[in-house]
This record gives C-alpha cells, sequence and structure tokens, in this order.
C-alpha cells in the first residue's frame, strides 16, 4: 500500500508585499485505495496545497515535508515527482500551440515509462481513452488545450489521468466550470481510476456537487491555510447547508485538526 504523507507544511509566495505564507501547518496523509475531498472558500490555500505537492516553482516550502512512501518528493524536480507516481489535474490546463494532444501523450507516457509505448497498441489506448471522455478521436490531433471548451479541457486532464495511470491524482477544481453531462463524465473518469483499488486522489474542490458521483473516504475542511476539520461524506452535506462561516470565523482553528481520522 502507497502512501501520500504531508506534515507541518508550510508554503509561502512572493508578492510585492513581501513574502506572504500561504500554508500554514498542513498534516494530511492518503493512502492508496482512499479518496479524500478537500473542501473551502476561495483563497483559502487549496491549490497551493495542490501546486507545493506538484513542485510549482511559484511556491516556495519554508518548512515541513511530503513524502510518497517515506522517500522526499520536494527535494524532486517537477519530472520526477510525475514519474514517482503523482498527478496533478490542473485547475486551469495550459494552452500548448503546436503540441499535438496525441505527442503530448505520448511524450508524457514515455518520460514516465521510461520507454515509448508500441505505437499501434498506444493509438488505440489513445482513442479509447477519449471516447471515454466523451472526446472524437480527431480532438486527439488538436493542439493541446488551445481553443478548447472548458468541458474539453476537463475532459482531456481525465483522459491524461487515466493513460498515465499514476500513483497519486491531485485533482484541482476538477468541476469547475463543467455543465451535468460533463460533470458525469469527469467523474465518471475519476471512478474508473480509483476503482484500481490502489490508487489514491486527493480531490479539491467548493461544492459538494461532484460528491454525489465520487463518494469520498474523507472529507476535510480546508480554512485559511490549514485543515480545520476532517470528518466523512456527512460533512460535505453539512457545508453544503451550512457553509464555512464558522471556520471561517474561527480564529484559533488548530492546524491539522482531525487529521488523526485518516489513519
Amino acid at each position: 500500500m502507497a502512501t501520500l504523507e504531508i506534515k507541518d507544511l508550510h508554503v509561502s509566495v512572493h508578492t510585492e508585499e513581501g513574502d506572504k505564507e500561504i500554508l500554514r501547518g498542513v498534516n494530511l496523509t492518503v493512502k492508496s485505495g482512499e479518496v479524500h475531498a478537500i473542501m473551502g472558500p476561495n483563497g483559502s490555500g487549496k491549490s497551493t496545497l495542490a501546486y507545493s505537492i506538484a513542485g510549482h516553482p511559484k511556491y516556495a516550502v519554508t518548512s515541513g515535508s511530503v513524502t510518497l512512501d517515506g522517500v522526499d518528493i520536494l527535494s524532486m524536480k517537477v519530472d520526477e515527482r510525475a514519474r514517482a507516481g503523482l498527478f496533478l489535474a490542473m485547475q486551469y490546463p495550459v494552452e500548448v500551440p503546436g503540441v499535438s494532444v496525441a505527442n503530448f501523450l505520448r511524450t508524457a507516457k514515455t518520460a514516465i515509462d521510461g520507454e515509448a509505448p508500441k505505437l499501434r497498441t498506444w493509438i488505440k489506448d489513445v482513442n479509447e481513452a477519449l471516447e471515454r471522455v466523451t472526446l472524437d478521436k480527431e480532438f486527439a490531433q488538436r493542439s493541446v488545450n488551445e481553443g478548447f471548451s472548458g468541458g474539453e479541457k476537463k475532459r482531456h486532464e481525465i483522459a491524461q489521468l487515466e493513460l498515465l495511470n499514476p500513483s497519486f491524482a491531485v485533482l484541482d477544481e476538477t468541476d469547475s466550470g463543467l455543465d451535468i453531462d460533463a460533470l458525469r463524465v469527469v467523474s465518471d473518469g475519476v471512478n474508473r481510476f480509483s476503482n484500481q483499488g490502489d490508487r489514491g486522489v486527493l480531490l479539491i474542490t467548493h461544492y459538494s456537487r461532484i460528491l454525489q458521483y465520487i463518494k469520498p473516504d474523507y472529507v476535510h475542511v480546508f480554512v485559511a491555510g490549514r485543515l480545520a476539520e476532517s470528518g466523512g461524506r456527512e460533512l460535505a452535506d453539512q457545508l453544503e447547508a451550512e457553509g464555512y462561516d464558522k471556520y471561517t470565523h474561527r480564529s484559533d482553528a488548530p492546524a491539522g485538526a482531525g487529521a488523526a481520522a485518516q489513519s
């Protein structure tokens, strides 16, 4: 069983006013076979957590650790983290003009596996992955994310997830901007991935809507750069009904509260 463990993680970002601490002591353990949902208001640091795990250079880890099966990933480059088994589905996928989806996916697969997939088999795998997320096979010839609709970008991320098949997936607001049909397609893809039984998912979202389709094992409330509370699926229902007010007005929320509930 693989384990992604975050201990007392502090992260800052440089601003015009100087360095600003965004994450203020995050403790979280995600094991393979588990789905963890992180919910919280805008500006709480959820995306900072995702990008810090992935290795975005904008975010400086000032203390704490992130390990994958006991191995420090913070010392790894971004591509090394991907080869170690981490995957990030971005909230705002970037455009890569001139690079086709097919070439991008094959290059990524080759980098992760250390060898290129057999072309005939790979074309079949890509077409099937695109079909599962209701994208036409001609989509593979388009430049990555260039001119894609919001729904196409998110469905393309899920196709990547299934083809690359990492150990742990960090999904940063994969549900944002999706209509109900696209939400179901994306959710089905995440469920196919997690239903393998030995994959971990860290799902970041504002709303409980996607949790109608993806059933988390744990739900965490993320406020002011730390975990304020952890629980089961019922916590998401509570947040939908009551909002985040009681957490945003709680100035003494302990860092990493509820982390013990994950073990």
